[in-house]
């Protein structure tokens, strides 16, 4: 009896051990290389928490803080409010193990009402005070998923930052000369429409370095259900909950009568594969495109205007997202199953 108990026992050992020993040998394979700050409406839309649980699984980048950003009260049937959207990082945060290693920030809840007056915050603080720093020289990404108000704000208390960091953000409508709007379109893009006045700053005053992904573009990383049934379900209690967090939206979708079809659109994961997932030589985004535009203005509608004196941008076109969705698929099998 004293064996069988000791085979049990080593054989569950050996199955924790070599799940621990899966994800220290990506760690071990990969160092930092970069510097992230993830901003990001998480209590909305729920791409943005596989957005988050991505990152947190990818060892090239340096987490430096997870700002939970507000969105419209009552987005997405939520609050709206950055203490929500905090409570949702958290879990994913907690099921991973990292409440130690990394720190969530709040901001005001608050859009700007005024492209001169920032609303400062610990979120705002926390870009300012990692783009400052003159101890590292790693690159400093700021990742946005959503509204602007908090890059805003750190620019304007702190325009040196400007120099300092390169911000990558989802949002904003096409351009015409290069897409056209989906069917039924709404002409102020959800993410701008957070806060106009903040990407009035960002885009119209600030000479940030911006990399864009329009709507046209993040409408481009599609996973089917049937792939979240047998790529995210099953896989860890992480993609039992991120299964979960999918189940309820389609629950809350269907009850304001709002078709899903059989796909959904995780347009928040580009941040990921834009920073954590840029090449090995000559570092960059080398399996995605873009071009390079003019800064448009944005005016009080929240729309573009032409601005020939604007900065270079980046403006991605078209998205490498078999490299996006197959490395978040296979970093979900390196956590290991439940045990």
């Amino acid at each position: 009896m004293r064996s069988i108990f000791l085979i049990l026992f080593l054989v569950i050992s050996s199955f924790g051990f070599s799940q621990q020993t899966r994800l220290e040998e990506l760690n071990s394979l990969v160092k930092p290389r970069m510097r992230v700050i993830i901003d990001n409406d998480l209590g909305g839309d729920p791409d943005g928490l596989f957005q988050l649980a991505h990152h947190l699984m990818s060892p090239s980048v340096e987490i430096r803080g997870i700002i939970a950003s507000h969105l419209y009260e009552q987005g997405f049937g939520g609050p709206g409010t950055s203490e929500y959207a905090k409570e949702q990082a958290m879990k994913v945060i907690n099921i991973l193990g990292l409440e130690d290693s990394v720190d969530v920030y709040l901001d005001k809840s608050q859009s700007l009402v005024d492209v001169t007056k920032p609303i400062d915050s610990e979120a705002v603080q926390v870009i300012i005070k990692e783009a400052m720093r003159t101890d590292t020289d790693l690159p400093l990404y700021v990742v946005c998923g959503g509204g602007l108000t908090n890059i805003a704000s750190a620019y304007l208390l702190e325009p040196e930052i400007a120099e300092k960091l390169t911000l990558v953000w989802i949002g904003g409508p096409e351009y015409t000369d290069i897409a056209i709007p989906p069917p039924g379109y709404t002409t102020l893009e959800y993410n701008l429409g957070i806060d106009i006045k903040a990407a009035q700053v960002i885009f119209n005053d600030s000479d940030i370095n911006i990399w864009q992904v329009p709507r046209n573009v993040y409408r481009q990383p599609i996973m089917s259900d049937a792939e979240l049934l047998i790529k995210v379900k099953g896989k860890g209690k992480l993609g039992n909950h991120l299964f979960n967090v999918m189940k309820e939206a389609y629950a809350k979708l269907d009850k304001w009568n709002i078709p899903m079809g059989e796909v959904y659109i995780y347009g928040d994961n580009p941040l990921v594969l834009l920073t954590a997932l840029q090449s090995s030589f000559e570092p960059d985004p080398s399996s995605s495109s873009y071009v390079i535009k003019q800064a448009p203005i944005i005016n009080e509608e929240g729309l573009y205007k032409v601005n020939l004196k604007g900065r270079n941008i980046r403006v991605y076109q078209q998205l490498d997202n078999r490299l996006l969705f197959d490395d978040f698929f296979t970093k979900l099998v390196l956590l290991g199953v439940e045990k």
